[in-house]
Order: structure tokens, then C-alpha cells, then sequence
């Protein structure tokens, strides 16, 4: 027969159908290169730490990594608990927490995420790895910059049928041409001939105020000045607004007043923000490792052990709470005497 092996040390729950997955692009991110699970994996840690880690091992990828939901599987400790024991496996080289930018444009969002390794890592392995996530993120999110700019194949030309022989030639009786009409002359495109929209805001100053009434050789006068500032990248809008605030009670040449404001009130060049392809250049992109501790985030080589400046120094100083023993529970009769007592006293 054989003998029962016991051991003292505490063995996580098993998990949970309904365990709870992270939102899509969240949640836990398994490390590349682990060794293969044995009995005595996480045998170097203490009992708290040892059965928060054997729980997240077997977690799937992309489940809920946040300490509210560890806490409700993993019924010994509570929440306080379970954010020491995660501070303590980031210091064993187990686990990054991570924030990272997906999407492009307007649309960019940060999303969380936690890299998990049931080997520990050093300082060094972390900081190459994230630096390798960082690289895939930035060539995914250009890599569908490039693709509409690649022309397609031509389709490969058919064969030429053969011709085929010409029919014998059908006599057709001679019919009268009649003589050619006349062309008559096109007419002047109205893209041509238009007005400009700088001479239609100009036209328009005096129907928004009378003070601005400009006779057409007036607008013709002031176009340039008015192209310039549209030129500039201003809309129309806004060199109506720039030129109608603030008048004067009275204005006697209307032409001299709207020259000097549209010279003196002129607004800067600004710099084009597209590329030379016509596309706006892709933003870089950094992966961000969070502090596991107080969630500051900062590169790879600023938080080495997962930790900012003060929460290592925190927990160089066993400022953490040891990890306690769950299996000593309290003793309720002699808290229950104890109260009993205190009421008589009353």
C-alpha cells in the first residue's frame, strides 16, 4: 500500500468556470520561454505568496488580473493581502503590470495589462522583453498604415483572339451628308469666372454691419490681403470675426479701416501637420510598466522589480506586512468571555 504524502503547504482552489475575463485586450498576458509546471513550482516563497501564485498560474490568458476579483476567488485572504502578495511576486521577477497605447489617431486608448512568468526573471530579462513588446506594438500599428499604398497587380493581359475572317463587303446606296452646323462657342466656366471666398467675405461685411459696405473695387482691392489670410490656414468665419469686432462708432472709409486690420492683425504661419506622403506621421508608441505597488507608471529601467523609487525603498525597509498564517483562526470563546465580562461590568 502505498503512503500518503501530506504537506503543510496550502494548495490554491481549484478554478472556477465562471472566473471572470478581462475586457478584450486586458487581463493577463503569459511570458514566451517558461519552464514546464512541476510540483515545485513557487516552493521558494512564503504561504501567502506561494497560493495567490499557484492560483494565477493557472489562470487562462486574458482573465481579470485586478485585486477585487483575486480576492473574491481566494476566500483566506482579502484585499489588502492579496496587493502585498502581488507587490511581493513582482519582486521575485513573476509579474509586470504594464499599460500600453492601442489604436491610432483620435481613437487611442490605454489598456492594462499583467505579464506573467511562473519562472522568475531577473531586472534585465523584464526590461528586454517589454522592450520587444514595444517594438510588435509600434510595427502593428503601422504595418495597416502601408497597405492601402500598395498598388494591386495588374491582371495578367488575355490572348488575342484569333481574327476572324471579314465578311464580303454589302453595297450600300449614297446617302446625302447634311452640311455641318456651326459650333457654338463654350461657355465660361463658373469656376473661373467666380468669385473667390475671400472676395465673398469681404462682400459680406457690409450686409453683417453697414459701417464695413465695400463697393467691388473695394473688395477687388483687398482680396490679396484676404487670400493671404486664408492662406494661413484661418477660416472664413474667422476673418469675418476678426474684422467685425470691436468697431468704432463711426467709420469714414470703410476700405482703410478693414486694409490696416487686415495687415496689422495678420495671423502667424503654422507649420502644415501632414507628411510628405499626404498621411499625418504615426505617433510613437511606449509601453509603460506600472508600479505594482501604487500604479506609477514609467519605463522598464525606472521601476526595476515592478517597484517606483519609493515603494522599493518601502519594502527594502520590511515596511510590508509579513505574510500571516490563515490556518490560525481566532479564538472565539474567549473573545465571546471577554464581552460578557465587559457587559456585567455595565
Amino acid at each position: 500500500m502505498a503512503a500518503r504524502q501530506t504537506s503543510s503547504a496550502l494548495q490554491p482552489p481549484a478554478l472556477s468556470d465562471a472566473y471572470p475575463m478581462a475586457n478584450p485586450g486586458y487581463g493577463k498576458r503569459t511570458a514566451p520561454d517558461q519552464l514546464p509546471r512541476t510540483g515545485a513550482d513557487f516552493t521558494a516563497l512564503p504561504t501567502r505568496e506561494r497560493y495567490v501564485a499557484g492560483f494565477i498560474d493557472h489562470l487562462p490568458e486574458g482573465a481579470s488580473m485586478s485585486v477585487k476579483q483575486l480576492a473574491k476567488q481566494l476566500p483566506l485572504y482579502g484585499q489588502q493581502a492579496i496587493s502585498s502578495a502581488l507587490t511581493a511576486l513582482s519582486v521575485a521577477g513573476h509579474l509586470r503590470r504594464v499599460r500600453c497605447p492601442v489604436g491610432a489617431g483620435e481613437e487611442t486608448r490605454w489598456v492594462f495589462r499583467t505579464f506573467w512568468s511562473r519562472t522568475a526573471r531577473d531586472n534585465e530579462w523584464w526590461a528586454t522583453f517589454l522592450a520587444t513588446e514595444t517594438t510588435t506594438a509600434q510595427a502593428t500599428a503601422e504595418a495597416p498604415s502601408l497597405t492601402p499604398n500598395t498598388p494591386a497587380p495588374a491582371p495578367a493581359p488575355a490572348p488575342a483572339p484569333a481574327p476572324a475572317p471579314a465578311p464580303a463587303p454589302t453595297a450600300v446606296p449614297q446617302q446625302r451628308t447634311p452640311p455641318p452646323r456651326p459650333e457654338a462657342p463654350l461657355a465660361p466656366s463658373t469656376a473661373e469666372t467666380g468669385p473667390s471666398p475671400a472676395y465673398l467675405a469681404l462682400a459680406h461685411l457690409g450686409r453683417a454691419d453697414h459701417r464695413l459696405a465695400l463697393s467691388a473695387d473695394d473688395c477687388t482691392a483687398l482680396e490679396p490681403q484676404a487670400t493671404e489670410w486664408l492662406a494661413r490656414g484661418v477660416s472664413v468665419d474667422y476673418l469675418t470675426s476678426a474684422l467685425t469686432a470691436g468697431l468704432p462708432a463711426a467709420i469714414d472709409s470703410p476700405v482703410g479701416f478693414l486694409r490696416h486690420r487686415l495687415t496689422t492683425k495678420a495671423p502667424p504661419q503654422l507649420p502644415t501637420e501632414k507628411t510628405g506622403s499626404g498621411t499625418t506621421a504615426p505617433a510613437a508608441r511606449s509601453l509603460l510598466v506600472e508600479c505594482t505597488e501604487c500604479g506609477t507608471p514609467g519605463p522598464p529601467e525606472a521601476l526595476p522589480d515592478g517597484l517606483c523609487r519609493p515603494c522599493r525603498e518601502t519594502h527594502s525597509n520590511g515596511a510590508v506586512d509579513p505574510s500571516p498564517a490563515p490556518t490560525e483562526a481566532p479564538d472565539i470563546k474567549a473573545r465571546m468571555a471577554n464581552l460578557r465580562n465587559l457587559l456585567r461590568s455595565v
